[in-house]
């Protein structure tokens, strides 16, 4: 009988870390789970490293870097399971609730995909996500609710999220055959926002699950502000707009982001000496209007 349950994570030079979640499956989580491994052009073959860890998972090794969608989407063709999470490999659980999130999928089939609420994993231990905001039609913004605050009993309430957490989400796989794969020309950050306006438009909600929690160890691969995080923030920002905007709404928002953000970010990043992340902010510009001509919005 197969696992009803895929996880898949990806894996970049980081298989200690990726060891680390799977120690935590297999020592929390009893219900019968498929564990799909993309290790996603590391220096050298970690799936070969982990395959010999944990003999029972399933590792495919790319020899090229996908990105975040890509080598999403290349473990959940692998996968078997009717409903597929996605797990950062920076994450861990603790308790044997994943389960949870399947019986609320089970339990709500209008739901296209669900989210555990996420907790950072060094101490204190606050909350990171318990749902999103709506992001904002011009400038793109939005908030993590309960970010930074306590674990106290405000967040166990489920409820309805606009967007899923590309840390930690499962997703039905009906929904991915209606809405289509994660899309791959982010290759990171902004994807699992475009992915979740492709679900909402496929006629599904998002949920947000409180009785399971993933912990976090939050951007342990791209570092905090890192030129790499900088450069693609800025290009898929553009790139979202483009893409999930329409009208003097998309007009509104480009401009935004070229005129006021970016700049804005450019003048900051030099005043406090961080040449580099004002040169990644610019080559994020530059590159999203390269892509521009290429890239056609999937709304009219």
């Amino acid at each position: 009988m197969k696992p009803m349950i895929s996880v898949v994570t990806v894996n970049y030079n980081g298989w200690e870390l990726t060891s680390a979640l799977i120690r935590s499956l297999e020592c929390h989580v009893h219900t019968p789970l498929e564990v799909i491994v993309v290790d996603n052009g590391s220096r050298t073959d970690e799936a070969a490293l982990l395959c010999a860890r944990h003999p029972h998972i399933r590792a495919i090794r790319s020899h090229r870097n996908l990105g975040f969608a890509g080598g999403n989407n290349l473990g959940i063709a692998a996968a078997s399971g009717q409903y597929l999470l996605l797990l950062n490999n920076d994450t861990e659980v603790e308790q044997d609730t994943l389960h949870l999130l399947a019986e609320r999928l089970d339990r709500e089939p209008e739901l296209g995909a669900v989210c555990p609420k996420i907790r950072f994993f060094d101490p204190p231990r606050s909350v990171q996500f318990a749902g999103y905001t709506p992001l904002t039609p011009v400038t793109l913004r939005n908030a993590l609710i309960g970010f930074g605050e306590p674990d106290d009993g405000r967040w166990d309430t489920p409820c309805e999220t606009p967007y899923a957490h590309g840390a930690a989400m499962m997703v039905r796989r009906e929904a991915i055959l209606k809405a289509g794969a994660m899309p791959e020309m982010y290759f990171l950050y902004y994807e699992e926002l475009d992915w979740s306006q492709r679900i909402t438009d496929a006629g599904y909600r998002i949920g947000y699950e409180p009785r399971c929690t993933v912990f976090h160890k939050e951007s342990r691969t791209t570092g905090p502000a890192s030129p790499l995080k900088t450069y693609y923030l800025t290009r898929n920002r553009l790139l979202f707009a483009r893409r999930n905007r329409r009208g003097a709404a998309r007009r509104l928002s480009v401009l935004y982001q070229t005129a006021v953000a970016l700049p804005k970010s450019v003048v900051l990043n030099l005043l406090h000496g961080r040449s580099d992340l004002a040169g990644a902010a610019l080559r994020g510009a530059r590159d999203y209007f390269r892509l521009e001509a290429d890239d056609k919005p999937h709304r009219p």
